[in-house]
């Protein structure tokens, strides 16, 4: 069985959270997606963080319609508050899977480039297979700024793999493929993991635009799942009080 963590701080979860989460299952099978909201994320202060019960509710509500999508407690507030680490949520997870089972890291790209900062980076890119979600007129070459220089095995790309199916081609057309190719990696092998790039998925939109519309007053139709747009009005989350509409 195939199995994705997807972590966060998920405040609020939205759309483009659930189109990256849908984009990855159909590519690579996934029978489930964890959806783990951060307690106590290391990168981000925690009181300024919407109570971990408003978050983890949004995140069930949102993850309802979708059989594969589950929200996951393993990064639930502890009695120590003390911040938690992917590189051990994952750890905890790989000593419960069966043999058979792959796990896999699902992170949006943005997030990736911050993965040097992360608590024993390169030990988690050993550990689990990554996918790296990219948008649209995003520079897939910075990812190679955030992988070790000693790590990488082997590369793939779209135009390597179109080229086996293609054997007439000039060598300007070949010359062309090879330049694009170093620009848009498919598959990236790494000592002991691969770090797979799923491209052109769209999320035109952050959890802060979110919280900044909210407070604002403007609505937020589409841009969040309608039970989860009820569910911040009903409790008056952001700023905005629970009058049931936003003007």
């Amino acid at each position: 069985m195939n199995i994705a963590l997807f972590g966060g701080t998920f405040d609020p979860i939205h759309s483009g959270h659930l189109r990256a989460a849908k984009a990855a299952a159909s590519r690579f099978g996934l029978a489930q997606v964890l959806f783990v909201p951060a307690a106590y994320p290391p990168h981000k202060h925690a009181k300024r963080l919407t109570p971990f019960p408003h978050r983890f509710a949004m995140v069930a509500l949102a993850c309802a319609r979708d059989p594969r999508f589950i929200p996951s407690l393993l990064e639930a507030p502890t009695r120590s508050a003390r911040p938690q680490y992917s590189v051990t949520t994952v750890e905890r997870v790989k000593r419960s899977l069966g043999a058979k089972d792959r796990l896999f890291f699902l992170i949006g790209v943005d997030a990736f480039l911050d993965l040097p900062q992360w608590r024993d980076h390169r030990r988690l890119l050993d550990m689990v297979d990554f996918i790296v979600v990219s948008r649209p007129g995003f520079d897939a070459r910075k990812i190679w700024s955030v992988l070790p220089a000693d790590g990488t095995r082997q590369v793939d790309t779209e135009s390597s793999v179109r080229a086996k199916a293609t054997t007439r081609r000039s060598r300007l057309e070949t010359r062309d493929a090879e330049v694009q190719a170093r620009s848009w990696p498919r598959v990236i092998r790494l000592r002991q993991t691969t770090l797979h790039i799923l491209k052109g998925v769209r999320m035109p939109i952050a959890s802060r635009d979110i919280r900044e519309a909210i407070r604002a007053r403007r609505g937020i139709a589409g841009l969040v799942p309608p039970v989860v747009e009820k569910y911040i009005l009903k409790e008056g989350l952001y700023g905005q009080r629970a009058a049931g509409r936003w003007r």
